[in-house]
């Protein structure tokens, strides 16, 4: 899979504001889903990892919102990892409704295992990523 992945959600009215509009925050549940997606479109589903003692949590978060998204629109988030260095792992993300930039934005995430101890990712996961660099 090196062309990049794309997740497409459907805005709920539940993750509307009263000014009919995606609430900020309701857009990291969103790029969580595209991520899950992602992996287990690599042929990596995160929940084995978990079961072999390894957790990917987020350590940073970066978003630039650039157009409000509404109720019912369709998005598309395109989800592709940027550099992988040590146990550091950055992926990308692009949101788009109807062809227009609504966000940008990236997750750094580290590998550790289920107790928050850092560790290497493992060898067949960064073999799975390499070919889908998208930069760095």
């Amino acid at each position: 899979m090196t062309a990049p992945f794309v997740y497409r959600h459907r805005v709920t009215y539940a993750e509307c504001t009263l000014g009919n509009h995606v609430y900020h925050s309701r857009y990291l549940d969103v790029l969580e889903r595209a991520r899950g997606e992602y992996f287990r479109a690599l042929g990596h589903p995160l929940l084995p990892w978990q079961e072999r003692g390894f957790a990917f949590p987020i350590i940073e978060i970066r978003l630039r919102y650039e157009r409000l998204a509404r109720y019912d629109d369709l998005l598309e988030v395109t989800v592709r990892p940027k550099s992988l260095r040590g146990a550091r792992l950055t992926i990308g993300h692009v949101v788009r409704s109807a062809g227009a930039l609504v966000l940008e934005g990236e997750t750094v995430h580290v590998c550790t295992d289920t107790k928050e101890k850092p560790r290497r990712f493992p060898p067949e996961l960064v073999a799975a990523l390499e070919p889908e660099w998208a930069g760095d």
